[in-house]
């Protein structure tokens, strides 16, 4: 289970440090910071697969995701005015997760030199990374680490870094370069955390959304981030035999049952409610019961990966659904790590979260609140301070 994530330098994250339960929900006004720290976990997902790079270039490139505001911001809360500062360390972003085994961080920087007339010269690069046991990175519990095109291991006997290779390329990752399980088990174990990460934005309930569509459908543990195959993913929780979908569908709408029928091979979702002489298939649903059943396909996956990660899951719901919503939510912690980003009140109140500023005194079962406000221009997490803050080193370059 991860016990922190740590971004600096982000938009609006200038340095944070949250803590992490196995149901973590996000939470705070318009502005905060929510969607800034949903993004940042995506970048260290695609770390794991190699794209990190070419993520942030689809952001407008790394100077447009830095951190605007002056370095420090020490002086400015001492007088109320922002001002430029002269800058003492080098720019850069910074991404990293603590959990029971392993940890990971990666800082991405502005490059000295692309080549001889490249027109890459805005690219990122890969500056650090370092992959560690235990809750924080020391030189004892370091494991791999790499410096731009650098990279050493740490020796089998426990006495120093052997090295692993001077000329890794500084827009590849060490996780893509050398994660492989015979030779470099943590590598492996951190690349194949990462990419088991699931996020789920938003669903298409339009008329022309794939999940309303029939489908040729194969057996699908893991639904798809658009939900096209919807039908597919609910047989396949049905055939698994798991009954949380029937009573989740049942709770949510009356003693409702959810089939799927094939026609010509094509699989097409129904819903059967009472009073109804036949089923409704999915072309026929309204957008709030088609949503509703998307986010239980996700939440009910047979395959739960080490992360799930939910951006406002109650949008477009009738208010009625977001109880057995966090429901599913709840159901589904049992089984993965689960993040929620929401603005629903109601759904805290589903969840029973608990405020970081009370979670030391409550048994760490509870479903942990991250507040975020903005304090001069800066993403701060509401009751987080120097005693309950997770441990972390950031190290240097």
């Amino acid at each position: 289970m991860l016990h922190a994530i740590a971004v600096r330098g982000y938009r609006s994250l200038r340095e944070i440090v949250m803590p992490m339960r196995r149901l973590t929900v996000i939470t705070g006004a318009n502005g905060t910071g929510k969607s800034s720290l949903y993004r940042a976990l995506r970048l260290l997902a695609d770390c794991g697969r190699g794209e990190v790079i070419g993520s942030l270039a689809r952001e407008g490139g790394l100077q447009s995701v830095l951190w605007a505001g002056p370095e420090q911001l020490n002086g400015a809360r001492r007088t109320g005015r922002v001002e430029g500062t002269a800058r003492t360390g080098p720019v850069a972003l910074e991404l990293g997760f603590a959990s029971d085994d392993f940890g990971y961080l990666v800082d991405l920087g502005l490059p000295q030199m692309a080549g001889h007339r490249s027109l890459f010269g805005l690219d990122p690069e890969i500056k650090r990374e370092v992959v560690f046991a235990g809750p924080v990175m020391r030189t004892g519990s370091t494991l791999v680490r790499r410096t731009r095109d650098h990279v050493e291991v740490s020796a089998e006997s426990g006495r120093g870094f052997d090295e692993l290779s001077r000329s890794l390329p500084t827009y590849r990752s060490v996780l893509a370069e050398y994660a492989h399980p015979g030779a470099h088990p943590e590598l492996a174990a951190v690349r194949h955390r990462l990419r088991s990460w699931r996020f789920y934005d938003s669903f298409r309930v339009d008329r022309g959304a794939p999940s309303r569509l029939p489908q040729v459908g194969t057996r699908t543990p893991v639904l798809s981030n658009d939900g096209g195959d919807l039908a597919a993913a609910v047989q396949t929780i049905i055939e698994a035999g798991f009954d949380d979908l029937q009573r989740a569908v049942a709770d949510a709408f009356d003693g409702a049952t959810v089939s799927v029928a094939v026609r010509d091979g094509l699989f097409d979702l129904q819903l059967e409610q009472l009073g109804m002489l036949r089923p409704l298939r999915a072309a026929e649903l309204s957008d709030g019961t088609l949503r509703f059943l998307l986010w239980a396909a996700a939440l009910l996956s047979p395959q739960p990966p080490s992360l799930m990660v939910l951006n406002e899951p109650e949008t477009s719901l009738h208010p009625d659904l977001v109880r057995p919503l966090a429901s599913l939510i709840q159901a589904a912690a049992q089984q993965t790590q689960i993040v929620v980003v929401t603005h629903s009140r109601a759904m805290l109140q589903f969840l029973g979260t608990v405020p970081v500023s009370d979670a030391a005194d409550d048994d760490g079962d509870g479903a942990l609140e991250v507040r975020l406000h903005k304090d001069l221009g800066e993403t701060r997490i509401e009751g987080l301070g120097l005693l309950n803050t997770p441990r972390w080193d950031w190290g240097r370059r």
